[in-house]
């Protein structure tokens, strides 16, 4: 199993400033909006699995995240409030998230050594794999694009950094087999 960086367990302690969940849900959901906007066959891959309210659990970070594809809502909530109501849930650190949704880690083999576990509706989180893994997306195109010139350039020297100094996979990798 490889050795992944973990967000500071100083930053998991600190309170989250008010309302900043309620910021981050409604940043979150235009950010999920423009991507579906700009990458409509993520959602039409979903079938019907569109319907379905994935949870996913980055247990490193400070929210829980809900995501319901079909209204386009990617959703924070508060660790200490009960789990908001899903079909299915992926927990797994941050750094394992990343590494699958930028391609640089195969999602079996993260979900296989246990770096990523699964629970509810087994063949809605196959769906949304499999979705993921044919839009290649790139989190850090996909904020350079919405930030525009000349932020964009600036951003994606920041995330070359930021990756290079966390270990963090911030951008698309091709895998080689």
């Amino acid at each position: 199993m490889t050795q992944r960086p973990a967000l500071t367990p100083l930053l998991m302690r600190l309170p989250p400033p008010p309302l900043a969940r309620r910021a981050l849900g409604l940043a979150l959901t235009a950010f999920l909006r423009r991507i579906a906007a700009r990458r409509p066959a993520i959602l039409s891959r979903l079938g019907p699995h569109g319907r379905a309210r994935f949870l996913l659990d980055v247990s490193d970070g400070p929210f829980l995240l809900l995501m319901e594809p079909e209204a386009r809502r990617l959703a924070a909530h508060s660790r200490r409030a009960p789990e908001p109501a899903h079909d299915a849930a992926i927990r797994g650190g941050l750094a394992a998230f990343l590494a699958m949704l930028h391609g640089a880690e195969d999602g079996d083999a993260l979900f296989f050594s246990g770096e990523l576990q699964i629970s509810g509706d087994t063949s809605a989180v196959l769906a949304l794999r499999n979705a993921l893994d044919d839009a290649e997306l790139d989190l850090t195109e996909e904020l350079a694009a919405l930030s525009g010139r000349p932020l964009d350039r600036w951003l994606r020297r920041g995330s070359e950094l930021v990756a290079r100094k966390s270990g963090l996979v911030l951008s698309r990798q091709e895998v080689t087999p």
